[in-house]
């Protein structure tokens, strides 16, 4: 009983939902562009990768 209802509502969840399928299409970022997405994942990472160096640095010159 309890499992029919489940399984009702998600498969009208699914039927009601607007999103296009297939890869790439629930990123929230396109895959489309190979270099655009190299530099935002350069961007990304780097800045994350360089912070606590940037952190240290001001904290060493800091009086």
């Amino acid at each position: 009983m309890l499992g029919q209802a489940v399984r009702r509502f998600t498969t009208s969840a699914v039927r009601s939902s607007h999103y296009s399928e297939g890869p790439g299409q629930n990123l929230p970022f396109s895959v489309q562009n190979k270099w655009r997405l190299l530099g935002m994942m350069v961007v990304f990472f780097g800045s994350g990768f360089a912070f606590p160096f940037i952190v240290v640095r001001h904290q060493l010159l800091k009086k």
